[in-house]
């Protein structure tokens, strides 16, 4: 779901290192570029302007500007950053297959009424668990490294995914599968996004297609192989399988090597003025750095996170109950697989698509790209128990495939211009934790209404009305922002709600801590 979002996480290297030029040449912390909250920014602005401060620093004698190498081993990392997301959303994305064969593995025989919801629930944890974790794995980024905070995240989904096959317990599963492998897929995962940025600038937008791409090559053609390999070698043998996918990434994780080194000026100053202070205010200070709510203030900001929040309830429902359904309704199990194929491939083309539209679109016009991709989303779910046959299934999941890789790509765009771009890491980093409870509670409450009502028909009718409410909400979000603009030329262009703060987590630069910065 992600190469917008890696982009954006990769530009917060450059920002940093802006702002901690900033800091040493005691210039006031405010971007060139923030004072109007519509100025369109993207990745490539924040990594620009990461380089644009270093320069002058450089001019000023204190330091040489930094240039990313634009290749050479940053090609390695890329490859590492595919085959990370390919590997981590290739199996929650499959966790449809997987989902039928938990079922036969407990025993359908024993008629428990609420076995689907039951069921869901190692999914959706594991899900929720990604996005649950997104601020504090940032804060580990920041503070131990790229390199370390992902081989930690893949050696625990290794062990989630290894042990959950020497159990047939659901509820040992709610925390070897749900809890272990979701948040070492988050603590793998982040990672990705952040070290591209210390490799390209001028050629981010190549790499993060490369890596959108190539992770489409391993989680596209994974269900496929779910279905074929898994009934043969049966689920516990399966979780040994895909165990050996995140075994492969705790090596490949050794190739995040940062190459942007912090301001051993701006640390000292910093540990001197910690030294100066109670432990109480040292706490304090800490506490603010890493957990800035800065964003909340932003009254758009708030808005569009609540909208996303709400359109994602229902997100996960077709992904998990497809298979299901397809079996029930059609009696197909041979060519079942083939709907998480799509959903996939068509999720990989609409991220290709919409970044290149979004572009097209100024400022936060883009929220209507969303509003379209959630309305449509929303009606689309409630056309499958419609549907007369297989076919019309596969239709419905081209269009949803379409529609899931428009909205996610065009947030990390939305974001900065919402907030800006030295607030942009930290806005997408609480609206990934704010998704996480709708996206864990959405496919039990699904999986609870197929056990009450005998059949999927309600759980893809209640999944279609959550992207609908949040698709109108998010439409409101260009009219305020119209509004306070006007607000603030009214007030002379000093309204604070409007005024963009640079706001820095810490003296670290992200994913390059002191302790790897000669390594």
């Amino acid at each position: 779901m992600w190469d917008r979002l890696r982009g954006s996480r990769a530009a917060g290297g450059g920002r940093s290192a802006a702002a901690m030029a900033q800091r040493d040449e005691k210039v006031p912390a405010a971007a060139a570029g923030e004072s109007e909250p519509g100025a369109g920014a993207g990745a490539g602005d924040g990594a620009g302007a990461g380089a644009g401060a270093a320069a002058e620093r450089g001019q000023s004698g204190a330091a040489a500007p930094f240039q990313p190498p634009e290749g050479g081993f940053g090609w390695v990392v890329v490859f590492a950053a595919a085959w990370c997301n390919g590997s981590i959303f290739g199996i929650h994305n499959s966790f449809g297959i997987l989902y039928m064969m938990l079922q036969s593995d407990l025993g359908e025989g024993e008629k428990d009424p609420a076995l689907e919801f039951k069921t869901a629930w190692v999914g959706s944890l594991a899900m929720g668990m990604i996005f649950f974790c997104s601020p504090i794995v940032s804060i580990f980024t920041d503070r131990i490294g790229c390199r370390t905070t992902a081989a930690m995240g893949a050696t625990i989904a290794f062990i989630g995914l290894l042990s959950s096959s020497f159990t047939k317990s659901l509820e040992v599963r709610y925390f070897t599968y749900g809890i272990l492998f979701g948040c070492g897929s988050s603590f793998a995962f982040q990672p990705s996004l952040v070290i591209l940025g210390h490799y390209f600038k001028r050629r981010l937008g190549l790499a993060n297609g490369i890596v959108a791409g190539g992770s489409c090559l391993i989680s596209v053609p994974l269900p496929f192989f779910l279905k074929m390999v898994g009934g043969a070698i049966g689920l516990a043998h399966t979780f040994q399988v895909l165990s050996a996918l995140m075994l492969i990434q705790i090596f490949l994780s050794m190739t995040y090597r940062p190459i942007l080194t912090p301001s051993c000026d701006s640390q000292h100053d910093g540990h001197d003025k910690l030294g100066s202070r109670s432990m109480r205010q040292q706490c304090w200070a800490q506490t603010r750095k890493y957990f800035n709510l800065r964003v909340f203030r932003r009254k758009t900001y708030r808005i569009w996170a609540f909208g996303i929040a709400t359109a994602v309830l229902g997100y996960l429902v077709p992904y998990m109950n497809l298979v299901k359904y397809v079996e029930k309704r059609f009696q197909e199990t041979k060519k079942d697989w083939i709907l998480l194929v799509c959903l996939g491939a068509m999720s990989g083309l609409g991220r290709l698509v919409s970044g290149r539209i979004g572009d097209c679109i100024p400022g936060l016009k883009k929220i209507y790209l969303q509003v379209a991709s959630f309305m449509l989303l929303g009606l689309l779910c409630m056309m499958i128990p419609q549907c007369r046959g297989f076919e019309g299934v596969i239709v419905i999941c081209l269009f949803l495939g379409l529609c899931d890789g428009f909205f996610t790509t065009i947030m990390a765009p939305i974001a900065f211009e919402l907030v800006g771009p030295m607030q942009a890491s930290q806005a997408i980093g609480y609206l990934m934790g704010l998704m996480a409870v709708p996206m864990t509670a959405g496919t039990p409450i699904a999986g609870y209404l197929n056990d009450y009502f005998g059949n999927y028909d309600a759980a893809f009718y209640f999944a279609g009305v959550p992207p609908i409410i949040g698709g109108l909400v998010l439409s409101v979000v260009p009219l305020v922002h119209q509004r306070m603009l006007k607000k603030q030329r009214l007030d002379s262009g000093k309204d604070k709600m409007l005024v963009s703060e640079a706001v820095v987590n810490g003296e670290l630069l992200p994913g390059c801590p002191a302790s790897e910065a000669h390594m």
